[in-house]
């Protein structure tokens, strides 16, 4: 075992390696047909959709889509969470919260030196990197649309279309475009969900780059819903955000996530070609390719 291992947090009881050897194969659920594709996608954001203010710390909007393999999800990864929050708190009824854990707010005031905050972001970190899931994000730099004078532009619904297109080019691989899919993403306040829910309705019917209906069912999750798909997808938006703002800068959370990337060549080729694919930037920069 080595010493990454060696820190790394027991997932179960009695294994320690289960989250890497359950692998999103293509089994059939006790062999019945399905109307439903065999992935589940949770949906979180960085930063705020609005043009009319932009902070000039973190004047992006990120939507990242998680792409679970339902067998996975279920056996590994929400059993790995369930058991890290009993490790670290005692009980299963907290809710992660990247913007909560970063500032030690709430149920994260819990830290006793900078090591014990290290140790438990490394664990949680290694939880998303043992686990298998598929990125899909997109990243609004909304200086740049504000220079394009868009100022009717959505950044979220652009960001949604983006990630949504990903997302059927993904199944398209695994032969699941024909199944419904269903995307979660937490509630937002009464508007904004109905717009939401327009503009998804409206990209599902064949106002997307492939003109065609698209098989996909949006779920509103109420906040205090302990679902652990948001609660990983909350995790792995702002990393994204940064690395665009600061590239050079060290990010070991964005470092993890390049191999979750849905990008050209299949999974072997996991933390490469993802740029213009998994990870798309909004407006394009010169050097993307073309989708």
């Amino acid at each position: 075992m080595s010493p990454k291992d060696e820190k790394q947090l027991p997932l179960f009881e009695t294994e320690t390696d289960r989250v890497s050897r359950v692998m999103p194969h293509e089994e059939p659920v006790n062999n019945q047909i399905t109307p439903f594709s065999k992935y589940i996608v949770y949906v979180d954001e960085s930063g705020d959709h609005s043009l009319q203010s932009i902070d000039d710390q973190y004047p992006i909007f990120v939507l990242a889509f998680c792409v679970f393999h339902k067998r996975h999800y279920s056996e590994a990864i929400v059993p790995a969470l369930e058991k890290f929050k009993f490790n670290h708190f005692g009980h299963d009824q907290v809710v992660l919260h990247e913007n909560e854990i970063r500032k030690e707010k709430g149920a994260f005031n819990i830290f006793h030196s900078r090591d014990e905050k290290h140790q438990f972001l490394d664990q949680l970190t290694s939880i998303i990197e043992y686990s298998n899931f598929i990125l899909i994000s997109c990243t609004i730099d909304k200086r740049a649309l504000n220079k394009q004078n868009d100022v009717d532009s959505n950044p979220y619904h652009i960001a949604l279309g983006a990630c949504m297109e990903g997302l059927y080019a993904f199944l398209q691989e695994k032969n699941q475009h024909k199944k419904k899919t269903h995307i979660v993403v937490e509630c937002r306040g009464k508007k904004e969900d109905r717009e939401l829910e327009l503009e998804f309705r409206r990209l599902c019917d064949d106002n997307n780059r492939f003109g065609i209906p698209l098989p996909f069912e949006v779920i509103f999750s109420d906040k205090k819903v302990m679902s652990s798909g948001l609660q990983l997808a909350d995790l792995v938006a702002r990393p994204i955000g940064l690395n665009f703002l600061r590239p050079k800068q060290e990010n070991h959370a964005f470092e993890v996530l390049k191999k979750k990337f849905y990008c050209d060549g299949g999974r072997a080729q996991v933390g490469k070609n993802y740029e213009g694919v998994g990870m798309r930037i909004y407006p394009p920069p010169k050097s993307e390719k073309p989708r």
